[in-house]
């Protein structure tokens, strides 16, 4: 008899609450590998640290930080860093479960992975945010490397936080080992294509279940919601291949042009100062961007933005889910009931993912790809993922994230039935 893990108690439409209910729908598809399925209800290993630094005017600041391995049956474990002033335990859990099923959805030899430092980097001068990274990278040295957990960038990090942890690990472990992280600049063992690959994969995925719709993208109206690295660069190619971006929304609000955003404009804009001080559009509450009228919407800020009112309102026919979790379960079965297909977060914004692979691999051999071939071994890989889990939804007459996580699930629990327990 298994006990439930004591230290979260998750609630329907919480983080790892909905990981389970995931988890749970899949099971009649699982076959003799259910008798395995509480493996992936409870993360491997969880730690919490705490993250003293000197902060600028002399005195001492704590902050909390976490990295959750979640599953590594199949290698590794992989998942991003995020520093965000809401993160919790239950969320890196749930991130880390979700990286466990991606990675196994794009048939990658990793396991799923996750950290975090409750923090506003916004607050943070360059000089602090340098050593709260070095720390928290200190701190989580004891699990994390090139062979056991291989960290990434994800929320308000990026290349420069990358490479402070490659270095500390490196400093710490006494050789450069630019394989720990991905994700970092090109000069430190970094991929060609890794900046734009979550959008790409967001872009590739929607092109396809669009084309398996009969919808043309010409004119297609898309709505963003999150307009950072991953919501912008998928933007970026839709609009290339003739749709309009009509409605976006970030941290500062929302904008709504019905003939479409200048993009050219825009982009630069919301980098900086974000999207409402962006002149070619009306800003609206950010309610409203539920309503905007539009074929396909890309969420792709934080999880739990979908909630079942939300799925009421949308005049989408297709959801990309590019960021993590952004639709509840009770979202997910208005959205199917009315028709709207969605392509779930863990094939829809695997590409990151996948090019992390990419780059992990090239630091082992030292030797790099340009980006034209990064970009067609991404877009393979991506095509033979969803055509995969198509061909499992239509077989079984379920959704396309049931579908995901039945091809994911057998192959992690059949690694764990094969590599069997220990001791």
């Amino acid at each position: 008899m298994s006990e439930k893990l004591s230290f979260v108690s998750p609630t329907a439409n919480s983080p790892w609450g909905t990981y389970l209910s995931q988890v749970d729908r899949v099971v009649p598809y699982l076959g003799p590998l259910a008798r395995w399925v509480e493996t992936l209800k409870r993360p491997k290993r969880a730690l919490i640290v705490d993250v003293p630094i000197e902060m600028d005017d002399g005195t001492i600041a704590h902050f909390e930080g976490y990295r959750v391995q979640h599953n590594m049956s199949r290698g590794p474990g992989k998942g991003g860093v995020r520093f965000h002033p809401d993160v919790t335990l239950e969320e890196v859990m749930a991130l880390s479960a979700w990286m466990t099923i991606k990675t196994a959805a794009v048939n990658l030899p990793y396991g799923g992975a996750k950290g975090g430092i409750r923090v506003d980097p916004k607050k943070l001068s360059l000089q602090e945010l340098e050593k709260i990274t070095r720390r928290y990278t200190s701190e989580i040295g004891i699990i994390i490397g090139p062979h056991t957990d291989i960290p990434a960038p994800d929320v308000n990090t990026n290349g420069q936080i990358m490479a402070w942890m490659m270095d500390t690990y490196s400093m710490n472990t006494g050789g450069t080992a630019t394989g720990v992280v991905t994700g970092k600049p090109l000069h430190l063992g970094g991929s060609l294509g890794r900046v734009k690959a979550t959008g790409r994969g967001v872009f590739v995925t929607g092109r396809e279940a669009a084309r398996r719709l009969g919808m043309d993208l010409r004119g297609a109206r898309i709505a963003v919601q999150g307009f950072g690295n991953v919501g912008s660069v998928a933007a970026e190619l839709f609009a290339e291949a003739g749709a309009k971006i009509v409605a976006v929304q970030d941290h500062t609000g929302t904008i709504v042009n019905t003939n479409g955003l200048d993009l050219a404009t825009l982009i630069p804009i919301a980098n900086k100062e974000g999207v409402i001080a962006f002149k070619g559009g009306d800003v609206v509450p950010n309610e409203a961007f539920w309503d905007t009228a539009c074929d396909i919407l890309i969420p792709a800020a934080l999880e739990g933005q979908i909630t079942a009112e939300r799925a009421q309102k949308t005049t989408a026919k297709l959801v990309l889910e590019g960021a993590n979790g952004p639709t509840v379960p009770t979202a997910d079965d208005i959205l199917a009931e009315r028709g709207v297909l969605v392509v779930p977060d863990v094939i829809c914004n695997a590409g990151g993912v996948t090019v992390s692979y990419f780059e992990w691999v090239q630091d082992f051999s030292s030797f790099f790809w340009d980006e034209d071939e990064i970009n067609v071994r991404l877009d393979r890989i991506m095509m033979n993922a969803l055509n995969q889990i198509w061909d499992t939804a239509d077989k079984h007459k379920i959704t396309l994230r049931t579908a995901t996580y039945a091809v994911a699930c057998e192959r992690i629990l059949t690694a764990r039935q094969e590599r069997g327990l220990y001791p």
